[in-house]
């Protein structure tokens, strides 16, 4: 993808965000994260803590390094929260770059797993 086609399919994920959560506010990566992790747990609930935040947000890494291969799923505990293995270590460095790197592999999430008109996934 080019630089301008990830721009405009990050923007669009954002604003298919905010209107489904019925928001002002466009949500920015760790909302997205967030919400990507709940999706994923596939457990909603009024308030979460910090701490839950975090791990949903976890959960939602996990699950794009995934794609790539740098996790694996290993199992569900017995609260229902899913927990990953390891496969390789993640070698990009730097926040830009790993932030810029996550809004690619989110974008390919929604394509694949919440926008079924896409027909297909590079």
């Amino acid at each position: 993808m080019e630089a301008w086609e990830i721009d405009f399919e990050w923007l669009r994920i954002r604003h298919f965000l905010k209107d489904l959560m019925d928001q002002e506010k466009l949500p920015d990566l760790n909302n997205v994260l967030l919400l990507i992790g709940i999706r994923e747990l596939g457990q909603a609930k009024e308030e979460w803590t910090k701490e839950e935040k975090r791990d949903l947000m976890n959960v939602a890494v996990c699950t794009l390094l995934e794609m790539e291969g740098y996790y694996q799923f290993h199992a569900l505990d017995e609260e229902g929260w899913p927990h990953f293995e390891q496969l390789k270590p993640f070698d990009i460095k730097g926040v830009k770059d790993q932030e810029e790197w996550l809004k690619h592999k989110v974008i390919h999430y929604f394509k694949a797993k919440v926008f079924e008109d896409e027909v297909s996934v590079e």
